[in-house]
């Protein structure tokens, strides 16, 4: 067993792909597509597909035994690898079906976190990622590794007079136990560092208390990244695969009139992303918690688009993002491939604004209605401070369009069309005189 498990890469090796769908579970056109994607970005050679319907899951093997030793068959013919399942298996269905199959076998959570540790570049998201891949092992130790049942130490060692390591308990300590105790204590020591790193980054979040926050959110690869480049001259990094961007990056965005926005792009979502990932990425994901507008990014050029905004919608539920005031935005609409299914997004989301991120197709309208929530509808305002205090001109000048300006005596005299929203911002500042213009 454990020749299979030396290592759970994938990258360059050849894969068959397994698909198993319970009976009565909603089906796609492709079930396997997205398992295709994720196989493609961790590097894989696909070299043949099994999909099976299945009325139960088999405790030992998740699917039927028939359809094991036909696997078995194609493994052989197709000189494959590894096997991917779309599907969570058990330890020891992974167990029971890499003796069965001869081959090593991996399922749809270890994919995942395989690819994002494979993406993370920076401390923070390594971190995460490890620690989400040994909460992941922990709870698997008990099963999955057969070689964990040695017995090291004098009493059980593997030659006469062998002793326990520095650190165990002495002799006869399993392995197993050995492991065990190592992944808990990394676990508690990551956690203690991601704690810092979290720390770190609200007392970041909270600096920038007052100003207007918006945060891209989406399907992993719907074009988050390229429309933040789009709207920022961000530079930030663009790849046409899944999870490229795994860390959250913050921008300056300038609004007409002098209106200035922060915005962030946040890791991309995928159906049933592993909950280590989630908790683990928290932090990450905090920027779309702390965001006063979230712009929903969805691919409309994806046969599977409508499922894949459904699933991102899930993502924020369960970050208690879902009743956050979101804009939806169809993207890659230059590159329809269904009109009929397009239309039907459009029906669903008859708010939505259709854009494209890549040639710069109604990012004006967009724009726009960032303003209008960005404003909260606009006061026409007379605002009377010292002619010696800059900052509230400065404000002024740089939050709403200044229609009139005049200094008498020692005071300015400032009449501005301000947004509602700022208006709080602005009563900050004192002394200070503020009058509401009526026409």
């Amino acid at each position: 067993m454990e020749k299979f498990r030396e290592n759970i890469a994938v990258s360059r090796e050849r894969a068959i792909l397994v698909g198993a769908i319970l009976k009565g579970e909603a089906e796609n056109d492709d079930e396997l597509a997205e398992l295709i994607a994720l196989t493609e970005s961790a590097g894989a050679i696909i070299v043949d597909r099994v999909q099976q319907q299945i009325t139960h899951i088999n405790p030992s093997t998740y699917i039927g035994k028939g359809k094991v030793e036909m696997i078995k068959q194609r493994v052989k013919k197709q000189k494959a690898d590894v096997v991917i399942f779309d599907n969570d298996l058990s330890p020891g269905q992974i167990r029971v079906l890499e003796e069965l199959m001869e081959v090593k076998v991996v399922d749809r959570g270890e994919l995942i976190l395989y690819i994002f540790a494979s993406r993370a570049q920076t401390k923070q998201a390594k971190l995460q990622v490890e620690l989400a891949q040994l909460e992941y092992t922990y709870p698997r130790l008990t099963r999955m590794w057969s070689h964990l049942d040695t017995v090291t130490g004098a009493a059980g060692g593997p030659s006469a007079g062998a002793v326990g390591a520095i650190g165990t308990r002495g002799t006869g300590e399993k392995q197993l136990e050995i492991d065990r105790r190592l992944v808990g204590k990394r676990i508690t020591e990551l956690k203690r560092e991601i704690e810092d790193i979290d720390k770190r980054i609200v007392r970041e979040i909270e600096g920038r208390r007052g100003q207007f926050k918006i945060c891209l959110v989406g399907y992993t690869n719907a074009g988050k990244s390229t429309l933040m480049n789009a709207l920022t001259d961000a530079d930030v990094y663009v790849a046409d695969r899944l999870f490229a961007t795994l860390d959250t990056r913050t921008r300056q965005w300038t609004l007409d009139g002098g209106r200035k926005a922060l915005i962030s792009d946040t890791v991309g979502f995928v159906k049933n992303l592993p909950h280590q990932l989630v908790a683990s990425f928290k932090a990450t994901l905090e920027e779309a918690i702390t965001a006063d507008l979230l712009l929903h990014v969805v691919d409309v050029s994806s046969a599977d688009a409508q499922n894949q905004a459904e699933n991102a919608k899930k993502v924020l539920a369960d970050i208690k993002c879902g009743d956050k005031q979101t804009i939806v935005l169809l993207n890659k609409a230059d590159i329809v491939r269904s009109r009929a299914h397009f239309e039907l997004l459009q029906t669903i989301y008859p708010d939505a604004i259709c854009i494209s991120a890549k040639t710069g197709m109604n990012l004006d309208m967009l724009k726009e209605k960032v303003i209008e929530i960005y404003t909260g509808g606009m006061l026409l305002l007379r605002v009377t401070a010292s002619a010696g205090d800059g900052k509230i001109q400065n404000y002024l000048k740089s939050n709403s369009n200044v229609i009139k300006q005049e200094y008498i005596d020692s005071s300015v005299i400032m009449e501005v069309s301000l947004g509602k929203r700022q208006l709080s911002e602005l009563q900050r500042f004192k002394p200070i005189k503020i009058e509401t213009i009526t026409d």
